[in-house]
Parts: C-alpha cells; structure tokens; sequence
C-alpha cells in the first residue's frame, strides 16, 4: 500500500457515526419517523433531521444522506448509533427496510485546502453550499458542513469515506477543532445520554432547518408542531464560554442571580486560549437577564450565526449544486 497523504488540517471524527437504512421501503419508512421530509435527500441535499417520541422529546438528531434510490445514511452521535437502531427496528418490521451500523466506514472533516486534496483524489466534487452532498458509486461522500464562524473564508467538509479510500489518508488535527466549529456555528449533536430531554426546538432544530412543518405525520410531529405555532417553547439553545481547560459534564447546571437553575450544558470543547466554549439549552427569561454563572464562573454569552426563527428545508433543497 502506498504510503497515505498526511492531512494537517483534516480531523478523524470518531465522536460521529452513521446508520444506514435500505430497502424498497427505506424512503417510506424514514418519512413516518423523522423531522426531515425523505424526498427532499436526493443525493445532492441532506437535510439535518431527527427522531422523537410521541411526546416530542428528541431520541436522536442526524443528518440524512440518499446513497441510492432505496439507501439512505444518517450521520449522528457514534453513542446513539445502537439506541436509534434498537428503537427504530420496532417500526421497520412492517416495512421492506432494514437498518444496520456500517463498520466499514470512517470519517474525517476537514478545511479547505485538505479538503481539495482528498476530493481531488477520490475523484468528487466539493459543493460549497451549506448540507449539500456529493457521492460516489463506491459509498463514498464529501458533505458541505457551514463554516467556522471566527474565519468565514474558511469552509469545511465531513467526508463520509469507505475503508478502502481513507487508508490513503493519515489525519492530523485534533477533533475538538471541528467539534469548536459545531459549537461555534450554535449545532449540538445528541449523546445516549440526552435521549427524551428536549424538543427539537429547544436546540434550535427549527432554525438550522432540521424541522420541515409542511411534511405529513411522523412519530411525535403533533407536540412538535403544536409548540412551534403556539409558541410554547420557553427554553433555547445559547452558546457562551468560560475559563477553564476540562470539557463540561453534560448536564452541567447554569444558575442565575437568585442561584436559580435556569439551564444546562449539552455539548463543550476547549479552545486554544484556555477557554470552554459550549452550548447550553438555558430558559429564554433568563437569557434576557443575563448574570449567569457555570461551575462558579461567570458565563459569558456569545451570539449565534443565525436567527431563532424557521427555515424550511423545502427552501434549503432549492439551492442548486454546483456541476
């Protein structure tokens, strides 16, 4: 085997994983059970969804991948790879669908330049708008992730790579920059852990278009869309930082000035500069008040890249890929 291209820029994720769903029925099937609208993963866009109960609560967020006409990916936390199988094979015995957890794929996410030098030789094009997805026959996949915040030039992709093509590739970054840009770009990904604690919403699912309301039912779409419309949901996804050099326990409590809990930690990573940076889902009052503290330190709030309002993947989809 020749010698693999070593990649300073470029990341093995290992905290994400993927399930993959096949089957004539595959795309049937996804759509009784998530947010996402299955169609509109056509090989070019892969939408952000996720699976509830039929309270509402989030099982698990993903992104939705359509490989081929009848097999689809989803890519989420490597802890709830497992749990969403067990839990979703109780709905797809009625259906020609099965679902599996590939172990002949790796990931890496990487930034531009490294980017161009694995694309250049797997022999794919790097789309350049936010959740589009280019594959290959051999299962390979280079999906478009948003940027980094802090540098907006700088764009990046997740590579979705079979055995046989990220052998050619040695990554060298530490993950925790590309879980920093996640954090940065106000996306949380679930762990086993979360499962049935919060409604898409309150991690802003609806904003970064991983909730279509023009779809048909799926398990938990009643509660999901009764607290969009009625505007019920008291609790939102904030990102902030603070000193210190240990990523936080999940859960963490946030308190406020009458040493309230008002919220709590979902996802952290250590910056560069002897920081936590973190998203927190933290009720919206107290987001307004401001003076919070976490692990006896102040929390400073920082602004999110987008706007607390809507975004239909119906409209996302319309972008055209790049030839």
């Amino acid at each position: 085997m020749a010698t693999p291209m070593v990649l300073a820029s470029t990341a093995r994720i290992t905290h994400l994983a993927c399930v993959d769903v096949k089957g004539e029925d595959a795309e049937k099937f996804l759509q009784g059970q998530t947010s996402a609208h299955a169609a509109l993963a056509n090989g070019h866009f892969a939408p952000l969804t996720c699976f509830c109960t039929p309270k509402g609560r989030m099982l698990a967020n993903a992104q939705l991948l359509r490989l081929s006409d009848n097999h689809f990916r989803l890519v989420l936390s490597n802890s709830l790879v497992e749990p969403l199988i067990a839990h979703l094979k109780k709905f797809a015995a009625f259906y020609r669908a099965e679902l599996s957890a590939p172990d002949d794929v790796m990931l890496f996410g990487a930034a531009t330049d490294d980017a161009s030098v694995i694309a250049d030789a797997l022999n794919l094009s790097l789309q350049t708008v936010t959740w589009q997805q280019q594959s290959d026959e051999q299962g390979n996949s280079a999906l478009c992730y948003p940027d980094s915040v802090e540098d907006e030039t700088s764009d990046r992709w997740l590579f979705v790579l079979t055995d046989s093509a990220a052998e050619h590739f040695q990554a060298d970054a530490e993950p925790r920059h590309w879980q920093l840009s996640d954090i940065r770009r106000g996306l949380a990904w679930l762990e086993a852990d979360q499962q049935d604690q919060y409604l898409p919403q309150m991690l802003n699912w609806e904003a970064l278009g991983g909730i279509s309301f023009k779809k048909g039912c799926y398990t938990g779409q009643e509660v999901v869309a009764r607290a969009h419309f009625r505007g019920q949901v008291k609790k939102r996804l904030a990102r902030g930082v603070i000193e210190g050099n240990e990523p936080l326990e999940h859960g963490a409590n946030i308190t406020n000035a009458m040493d309230k809990t008002v919220g709590e930690v979902v996802t952290s990573a250590i910056n560069d500069s002897g920081q936590v940076e973190l998203l927190t889902v933290i009720n919206t009052k107290a987001l307004e008040e401001g003076e919070l503290t976490l692990e006896n330190q102040p929390l400073t709030l920082c602004n999110l890249p987008y706007r607390i309002e809507r975004l239909d993947p119906e409209q996302l989809s319309q972008t055209v890929p790049a030839k």
